[in-house]
């Protein structure tokens, strides 16, 4: 890979983390996108596989989300069971 297209990568990356973090959402993903499209232009065959393959990676993804919400709820459930239980050892006294 060329060093303008390696410069032009990692200063569209910099500058879109910086624009997200300054709360500059829409500019950041354009930034983003122009690295993303000269990353695109040097390994073409890469981004088609890519293409293909994100339903499977929207499927893991949601799999993974499901997961966690799930353990999330079960930590709420433990966390309001044994705050109860301890409020009612409180009133004991």
């Amino acid at each position: 890979m060329e060093n303008w297209k390696k410069a032009a990568i990692a200063g569209s990356m910099g500058a879109a983390t910086i624009l997200m973090l300054k709360g500059k959402r829409p500019a950041g993903v354009l930034v983003a996108g122009v690295g993303l499209a000269v990353l695109a232009s040097e390994y073409p065959e890469k981004f088609v596989r890519i293409r293909e393959e994100i339903p499977s990676y929207v499927r893991q993804g949601t799999k993974f989300l499901d997961l966690a919400m799930k353990i999330g709820t079960k930590i709420g459930e433990l966390a309001e069971r044994r705050g109860r239980a301890v409020f009612e050892e409180l009133g004991e006294y």
